[in-house]
């Protein structure tokens, strides 16, 4: 190198190109991946908890039946109809459809029956009357629910608890008190109570006077072996109702409690398909059903 010549220096860049092994588009990628792995397995969960009624419920949501399958205006919002009632814009032939129905024939009837299901004291009496049914079916839970306590607290009802059946029916709360294989009711033939039904019914009386309900009283007796019907079944049956009746009386029923007693022989079987069997034989007691009080000025 000559004297007061200046070195000559190469400097070599390097060039990062952005976005290779070190970049964060990767990250993104994964995210967008752990996401949809999420929402799949979350979809996933809902379908396995989901009621048959919930998930036909979201499919009717997504594509309901009121979508018109058709393309003429009858299937539009508003059914082939036009706005207006009258003149060229008119409904056509649905005001003819309206005039022919049996509703419209007399106008003023339908006004008064949509007036009356509207008015107040309709209303009120059938809130009155929801609320009436609301409070006795939570009674008839209670007592129900108390007098099956009581057979299991007491030594002495344990093993009759298998003689009561306690359902409700249309009536009100029913409690039957039967007869089973050798641990019957009544001596045959005999209309006063053995002790082992004066246990029962003393018992069911507790349950009564819980509650403000009249009571009927029904006796039921079971057709002979060969299926013939005695003529004394009725006066058994509805002397065994009286009984019974007695014995609730003497443990604290109050008398005007007492709507009705009947004796039904075994008119109605509680075994329909085989009338013999013991079971047939028994005293049903159902706290009736009370009906609402209709406000003063309640018409109808």
């Amino acid at each position: 190198m000559a004297i007061g010549e200046q070195p000559v220096m190469i400097k070599k860049v390097k060039k990062v190109i952005a976005g290779g092994h070190h970049g964060g588009a990767w990250k993104v990628a994964y995210a967008d991946f752990v996401t949809a792995m999420m929402a799949f397995f979350l979809l996933m969960w809902l379908i396995n908890t989901t009621s048959p009624e919930q998930k036909r419920g979201i499919a009717d949501y997504f594509a309901p039946a009121s979508v018109s399958e058709t393309t003429s205006g009858s299937g539009g919002i508003l059914g082939g109809t036009a706005l207006g009632d009258e003149g060229a814009k008119g409904s056509g032939s649905q005001s003819i459809i309206e005039a022919m129905s049996p509703e419209s024939k007399n106008p003023s009837e339908g006004k008064a029956k949509d007036a009356a299901k509207n008015s107040p004291q309709s209303a009120a009496a059938e809130a009155m009357k929801e609320a009436t049914a609301k409070r006795e079916e939570e009674a008839f839970q209670s007592a129900a629910q108390s007098l099956r306590q009581a057979l299991q607290d007491m030594p002495e009802l344990a093993e009759l608890s298998k003689n009561i059946i306690v359902d409700q029916t249309p009536e009100g709360l029913r409690i039957q008190l039967v007869d089973q294989e050798g641990r019957s009711l009544f001596n045959e033939g005999q209309v006063q109570p053995n002790d082992r039904a004066k246990l029962l019914l003393r018992a069911v009386s507790k349950v009564i006077k819980q509650l403000p309900n009249r009571i009927s009283v029904s006796g039921h007796t079971s057709a002979s072996v060969n299926g013939a019907k005695a003529d004394t079944d009725w006066s058994l049956s509805a002397g065994r109702a009286d009984a019974s009746r007695r014995v609730l009386q003497a443990a604290g029923v109050e008398s005007d409690r007492v709507y009705q007693v009947s004796g039904k022989a075994n008119s109605e079987p509680l075994y329909p398909d085989d009338p013999t069997l013991p079971g047939n034989r028994r005293i049903a007691i159902v706290l009736l059903r009370e009906a609402p009080v209709l406000p003063p000025d309640h018409g109808f």
